[in-house]
């Protein structure tokens, strides 16, 4: 297994996320690394892991992707918007990943959580992708 598909995956997501208009109007970025003084709402890209999916006539991995959604809006409604416009966005996308066939992209599971600061509602969402290796 190499990095490279994960990467590739990451990537694709994250242009399939800044690409939603919708999405982007209603949070002030998408990021892998959060800069300093980030408005609230955004987006993060998060944990990944793989599994083998290959057999004996292709390689390929599964993978679990964490998307994180974090707002200071009174109350869960905005996470959940958000939700809804990243699932939009990726449930069933026909995604390009470099070097990749993107076999399936789907909606895993969502939760939504008040962060300990007591301000923050921190959303968690989690899409499972299956990717075949382009010989």
């Amino acid at each position: 297994m190499s990095g490279e598909a994960t990467w590739a995956l990451q990537k694709a997501v994250f242009d399939a996320l800044t690409g939603s208009a919708d999405l982007m109007a209603m949070v002030s970025g998408v990021y892998d690394h959060v800069p300093a003084d980030t408005a609230f709402p955004y987006v993060t890209i998060g944990e990944t892991t793989v599994a083998d999916w290959s057999s004996k006539t292709f390689d390929g991995q599964e993978h679990s992707l964490t998307l994180h959604v974090w707002s200071r809006a009174r109350g869960r409604k905005e996470t959940k918007e958000i939700f809804g416009l990243v699932y939009a966005a990726l449930n069933g996308a026909p995604l390009s990943v470099a070097g990749q066939q993107l076999v399936d992209l789907r909606f895993d599971f969502a939760q939504t959580l008040l962060d300990t600061d007591g301000l923050t509602f921190h959303g968690v969402q989690r899409y499972r992708a299956v990717t075949r290796v382009l010989s």
